[in-house]
């Protein structure tokens, strides 16, 4: 018998859409090397490339890639939530929710709850013996960053079913509701000053591009009347990019598409009409690199590649900034000089970096990886308004870990998450909670 990679690559059937599964691969490792690529680490703490080269800011148009990762999201949810109403027996849709919450949060949850815990035990340990200054605090502070997508992931997913019922009733009217909410949120925050009310587009923004992948499900994106199978996407990645430069040229958005330390207003947190433009320019894109890439993936070897990544992208994820931090504490432990970021000599370390950092997450997710191994799903007895609650309180608390950290933990380090103070033991205590209410309000007899 060959590997199981092997024998999950020849067994995967022809109506399969394999280029969504590369975009996904693709999506998470641009992300890994963005993050690799921008760290800019001195002895006083962590930077951001882009804030010392400003000049460089214009390449988050290509390395935000986030969109395109929530898109494919939107593709996969509503193939898996219709497949599970097709399976059901006589009955409500309450169990059909339940079912589709544990299905698709499952491979999404139990390495980020491994990667918690550990963390989790491994910050405490470190505070009890008196550490927890320099890089190793700043590594608290960090590693849990990345967090914030799982909470937005969550949110796309437990609101799937009724974006599914207004997607199939309104069709591109449903995407250019969410959109059209987006636009009108900015203009309340910009042009009215409208307190708080810009943190309705973490909702708007990514929930209208996860309704592209909706559109894309059913076929809609690559054709229509009078339109090749080219033209939509060419005329959504056009429109997407003019839009996207008008309003960081004439508006009040800034260039960059990623956070920026200091500045006063941010294309990502909270999401911007800018953002969504940039998303709407990327979903384009790759969609007019769909028929090459479906002829690449025809090729066993490149087929087998993008599963064997799929298997461990999350986990790879999850802890890539260990692995650079790591590979950063060393190198301060090593004595091993930092050049000062965007110098010669630091240009000429980084492949080096990139190096040891790449290795030290391969090292990561063989230590990790089963966790991600998806595990027999029972289908259609469970309970929807428990999967729900349970959905609700982990997206809680991913969000809040994300926010907080794991630095001062025997401090009560808190953090403010919609105006509420929230401390590390209380964000992990609802995640645990709410992953645990999912697993068991989507088990139950059905079938296998």
């Amino acid at each position: 018998m060959g590997s199981p990679v092997r024998v999950l690559a020849e067994a995967t059937p022809v109506t399969r859409d394999r280029y969504v599964d590369l975009l996904r691969v693709a999506s998470l490792a641009a992300v890994v090397l963005g993050h690799w690529l921008m760290a800019a680490v001195t002895p006083d703490g962590v930077g951001n490339l882009l804030a010392f080269v400003p000049a460089l800011q214009p390449l988050t148009w290509l390395l935000q890639v986030m969109p395109v990762f929530f898109f494919v999201g939107g593709f996969a949810h509503a193939l898996s939530y219709r497949s599970l109403l097709r399976k059901r027996p006589e009955g409500s849709t309450d169990s059909v929710y339940a079912a589709f919450l544990r299905a698709r949060l499952q491979r999404l949850l139990r390495p980020t709850m491994v990667f918690v815990l550990v963390w989790g035990a491994a910050a405490l340990l470190i505070q009890l013996l008196g550490g927890g200054g320099g890089l190793t605090g700043v590594t608290l502070r960090l590693v849990t960053q990345p967090l914030w997508f799982i909470g937005i992931y969550l949110a796309m997913v437990a609101f799937t079913p009724p974006l599914l019922r207004l997607h199939e009733r309104y069709g591109w009217g449903a995407f250019a509701g969410l959109a059209g909410a987006a636009a009108a949120v900015d203009v309340l925050r910009f042009a009215a000053g409208v307190p708080y009310v810009e943190f309705l587009n973490f909702a708007f923004v990514w929930l209208a591009v996860h309704q592209l992948g909706f559109l894309r499900a059913d076929g809609r994106l690559g054709v229509g009347p009078g339109l090749s199978a080219l033209r939509r996407p060419a005329l959504l990645a056009g429109g997407g990019l003019v839009a996207a430069v008008a309003l960081v040229a004439f508006g009040p958005y800034p260039l960059s598409m990623v956070g920026m330390p200091g500045e006063k207003v941010s294309n990502m947190a909270p999401p911007t009409l800018a953002l969504l433009c940039h998303g709407l320019w990327l979903v384009g894109a790759v969609e007019l690199l769909r028929a090459p890439a479906a002829r690449l993936l025809a090729r066993p070897r490149a087929w087998r590649t993008v599963v064997a990544a799929n298997g461990v992208a999350m986990t790879a994820f999850l802890w890539h900034l260990t692995a650079m931090l790591g590979v950063y504490g060393a190198m301060l432990a090593l004595d091993v000089p930092l050049p000062e970021p965007a110098t010669a000599a630091w240009w000429a370390q980084t492949p080096l970096r990139l190096a040891v950092a790449a290795a030290l997450t391969a090292v990561l997710v063989a230590a990790f990886r089963t966790f991600e191994r998806p595990a027999p799903t029972a289908v259609l007895q469970g309970h929807g308004p428990l999967a729900a609650l349970g959905a609700a309180l982990t997206l809680l608390g991913v969000l809040g870990l994300s926010m907080v950290g794991f630095a001062g933990l025997l401090e009560g380090r808190t953090a403010l998450l919609i105006a509420i103070p929230v401390t590390a033991p209380a964000a992990v205590a609802m995640t645990l909670c709410g992953w645990l209410l999912v697993e068991r309000a989507g088990r139950g007899r059905g079938v296998r």
